[in-house]
C-alpha cells in the first residue's frame, strides 16, 4: 500500500486496463445511453435502443466520419474500459443479441460499471500524486474496495447504489487535489470551481494550481495557458482551444475532455492520455539544407 515515501507507478501504466477495448465489447456505448439531437448528436435515441448506425457485428458503420456526420459526442465518449469488463467478465462473453434475456440486466450493469471504472481512474491518478502522500493509504483502500465491487455478479452490481461510494471517493479526491495544488506554489490557487467561462479568453493565462472542477469552458481560448497542477475534474472543454497549452502537469484530466477540445502539435499532455486523432498532426521536420555548390 502506498505510504507517500515513494512516488506511485506512472499513471500511464496504472490506467492501461481502464482504457476502452471495443473489440472485446458488445457495443454497449452504442445502445445503453440515451441522447437527444444537438450539437453532439444528429438524432434522438432512447436508452437501450441500438443506434441506427450500429452494424450486426457490433461495429459502427460511420466510425471514421462520426464528427462530419453530426456525432462528435460519440467521438468524445469514454467508458473507461467498463464495456469489456461487463461483456467479458461480468457476463462471461454472452452476447446480448444472442441471449436477449440478458439485455436489460446487462445494460443496467454497464451504467453502474462505467461509474465504478471512472472512480478507479481518478483514484489511480490520485495515487500518483506525491504531494497527496498523507492520503495514499485511504486512497488505496478505496481503490481496493471499488475494484472488489467491479468483480461482483450481475445481480450484485444491479443492486449497487454507487452514490454513497462516489461521495466518499470524491471527498478523498478533493483532499488529494488540495494537497497537490498547494505543491504548485500557490496554496490557495484560483478557485474557479463551477465557473461559467464559456468563450472566455484565457490565452496565455497562468492557471497553475487552479481548481477548475466542473467549470464550463465551452469554446474558451486556453491557447498557451499553463495548467500545472490545475484540477480539471469534470471541466467541460467542448470546443476549447488548447493550442500550445501545457496540460502535462494538470490533474484529473480524462481522455474524453481532450477528445471534445481542439489542440495542436504544441499542446502538452499528461503521460496517461493520448493525443486525439482529429487534432492536427505534428508538422513534418524541415528538409535538410541543400549542400553548398561544389561540396
Amino acid at each position: 500500500m502506498p505510504d507517500g515515501s515513494q512516488p506511485a507507478p506512472p499513471a500511464a501504466g496504472r490506467h492501461l486496463r481502464l482504457r476502452a477495448d471495443c473489440e472485446r465489447c458488445f457495443a454497449l456505448c452504442c445502445v445503453v445511453p440515451a441522447f437527444s439531437a444537438s450539437a453532439d448528436f444528429a438524432i434522438d435515441k432512447s436508452a437501450g435502443q441500438p443506434c441506427p448506425n450500429l452494424r450486426p457485428d457490433f461495429r459502427c458503420s460511420i466510425h471514421d466520419r462520426l464528427g462530419p456526420r453530426g456525432f462528435p459526442g460519440c467521438v468524445s465518449y469514454d467508458c473507461f474500459g467498463a464495456g469489456q469488463q461487463v461483456a467479458q467478465v461480468t457476463f462471461s462473453g454472452r452476447d446480448w443479441r444472442q441471449a436477449p434475456g440478458t439485455a436489460a440486466q446487462m445494460f443496467g450493469v454497464f451504467t453502474i460499471m462505467r461509474q465504478l471504472h471512472e472512480l478507479l481512474w481518478y483514484l489511480n491518478e490520485a495515487l500518483t500524486l506525491p504531494a497527496a502522500g498523507p492520503l495514499h493509504g485511504e486512497l488505496a483502500a478505496a481503490l481496493e474496495e471499488t475494484e472488489r465491487l467491479t468483480r461482483g455478479s450481475p445481480a450484485a452490481l444491479a443492486k449497487l447504489d454507487v452514490g454513497e461510494l462516489r461521495d466518499g471517493v470524491n471527498a478523498l479526491l478533493l483532499g488529494a487535489s488540495k494537497l497537490a495544488r498547494a505543491g504548485a506554489g500557490r496554496p490557495s490557487g484560483a478557485d474557479l470551481r463551477g465557473a461559467d467561462l464559456t468563450g472566455k479568453d484565457l490565452s496565455g493565462a497562468d492557471l497553475a494550481g487552479a481548481s477548475l472542477r466542473g467549470a464550463c469552458l465551452i469554446g474558451a481560448d486556453l491557447s498557451g495557458a499553463g495548467l500545472r497542477m490545475a484540477d480539471l475534474t469534470g471541466a467541460d472543454l467542448r470546443g476549447a482551444d488548447l493550442a500550445g497549452a501545457d496540460l502535462s502537469g494538470s490533474i484529473f484530466l480524462i481522455q474524453s475532455q481532450l477528445d471534445a477540445a481542439r489542440g495542436d502539435p504544441g499542446t502538452k499532455l499528461p503521460a496517461a492520455l493520448t493525443r486525439p486523432a482529429h487534432w492536427p498532426a505534428s508538422p513534418a521536420p524541415a528538409p535538410a539544407p541543400a549542400p553548398a555548390p561544389g561540396v
